[in-house]
């Protein structure tokens, strides 16, 4: 083999067609598995690193906005980046153990000859399961330079359910 049998285009013939083709033209089932292959590669390419998200349903893709937990004895912590966005756009729910945040973010403009844009706008949903009793009457929501803070206050029962498990050697 040369290394010119490597390259799928050929350098004499213009109107060579890829190899990859050709091999697909001879085998239609090989032709639908490549097929089949890009598309999942095209649908889950979006999901960015495979990991489990903390339930996203949103026009901005999954796991926006971004959130970073924190959990000690006391209280869990939740910051959510949600630039753009003023507190008036979100909404902070707390139902059955799960803390909710949605929102929606809108054009400022109604520019009808814009050609290009990256931003992304639309509604949002953010779902955490917070695994403890909380305080509800002491939550605490604050919202600084598009940082969203919630500080969720454990009751005594569930602060005094972690035991700690001695290991043996």
């Amino acid at each position: 083999m040369s290394v010119r049998d490597l390259i799928p285009w050929g350098r004499n013939n213009s109107n060579q067609v890829p190899s990859v083709f050709r091999d697909s033209e001879r085998d239609p089932f090989l032709s639908l598995h490549r097929e089949v292959n890009r598309l999942f590669d095209d649908v889950f390419r979006g999901f960015g690193s495979g990991l489990p998200s903390l339930g996203a349903v949103s026009a901005f893709g999954a796991g926006w906005p971004s959130v970073e937990v924190s959990d000690n004895e006391k209280e869990i912590k939740v910051a959510a980046e949600v630039p753009g966005l003023e507190e008036k756009d979100i909404e902070v729910l707390l139902d059955d153990g799960v803390l909710t945040l949605k929102g929606e973010k809108r054009s400022e403009t109604e520019d009808k000859e814009r050609q290009f844009s990256e931003r992304v706008y639309g509604r949002f949903e953010r779902r955490i399961p917070l695994g403890y009793e909380i305080e509800e009457d002491k939550i605490d929501a604050r919202f600084k330079n598009g940082v969203l803070t919630v500080t969720l206050p454990k009751t005594a029962k569930a602060q005094s359910q972690a035991k700690r498990i001695e290991i043996k050697s």
